[in-house]
């Protein structure tokens, strides 16, 4: 099967092309110029110079595919560099729906976000309104929602390495973070941390079975974990012990205010809000429904921090 991947430079595409390949598929990326080098095995997949703001560049990409995975995602935006929510997480969807359409495509894989709603902050909306593009759609589509991704980055950004690197490896004590005046359970709110290999695998299945036709899948760790725990936890795998304190978030959010607007400010205030509204399944079927077992979160899965 010959499958479009949109996104397929980033952290998950790269762990999903190598699951494509095992699978004897034909990956065909669309690939921003000067980009083809974080294509690992590209004799073995097709390139499609392009963007996805570019009508043209998605029908070359789409034209003669079986299957179109769309799997671009951003955590900040930066609206002066023209880098936005809507534009890459919703219109990148639309735009990408209609390519695929054009060019006879009727299947769809989508990898949207667990815990998005449709007045979340713009991150969790336009996720949303991707999702429900899809669905309006005459395609016959899957969505599957992963919690926050763990894995071998191979050089890109990935969950446990950015905490590592702003955290752990940080002079500073590791942020409890907690609301209100006083630090009851700081640091409890909960993650469900989910193998990148285990994301990989449910979008290659779903290519294969027509059974996840119409289906929505949230992918999450089998163990639900607190903030503190996952700190511990990443601390244990690079070898240190990490002092920790309670830290109130609505200095934090201020400041947000003031300076997420600039790469270097480490934390927006949307990240901050959707941080503390933890990230976990509350009907933790998807992989069972899917006939896979998830990879549990721990310091043996954690050996490339």
């Amino acid at each position: 099967m010959k499958v479009a991947i949109i996104g397929g430079t980033g952290f998950v595409g790269f762990h999903l092309t190598r699951h494509l390949l095992a699978a004897g598929h034909i990956p065909r990326l669309l690939v921003r110029p000067g980009s083809e080098g974080r294509i690992e095995e590209r004799d073995a997949c097709e390139i499609v110079q392009g963007d996805v703001e570019d009508r043209a560049s998605l029908n070359d990409c789409l034209a003669g595919a079986d299957a179109v995975i769309y799997l671009i995602g951003i955590l900040r935006e930066f609206p002066a560099r023209g880098v936005t929510f809507d534009a890459l997480q919703h219109q990148g969807v639309v735009k990408t729906i209609a390519a695929a359409q054009a060019q006879g495509v009727e299947r769809f894989l989508l990898m949207s976000a667990n815990g998005i709603h449709a007045d979340g902050t713009p991150y969790q909306r336009t996720k949303y309104q991707a999702e429900q593009a899809l669905k309006a759609s005459s395609l016959r589509w899957t969505i599957f929602r992963p919690s926050v991704i763990f894995g071998d980055p191979q050089g890109r950004m990935e969950f446990c390495s950015q905490l590592k690197k702003d955290i752990i490896d940080s002079p500073l004590p590791a942020p409890l973070f907690y609301r209100g005046l006083l630090p009851t359970n700081a640091g409890g709110f909960e993650l469900a941390p989910v193998s990148v290999g285990d994301v990989a695998a449910a979008f290659t299945l779903a290519l294969a079975e027509s059974r996840t036709e119409s289906q929505t899948y949230s992918l999450c760790g089998p163990q639900r974990y607190s903030w503190k725990a996952i700190l511990n936890t990443i601390a244990a795998a690079s070898g240190k012990h990490k002092l920790m304190m309670p830290a109130p978030v609505l200095p934090i959010q201020a400041a947000a205010s003031l300076f997420d607007r600039y790469p270097w400010f480490p934390i927006s205030r949307d990240q901050i809000q959707m941080l503390m509204e933890g990230n976990v399944c509350h009907d933790n079927d998807s992989f069972a429904r899917l006939g896979l077992t998830p990879t549990p979160f721990g310091v043996d899965q954690l050996t490339y921090l």
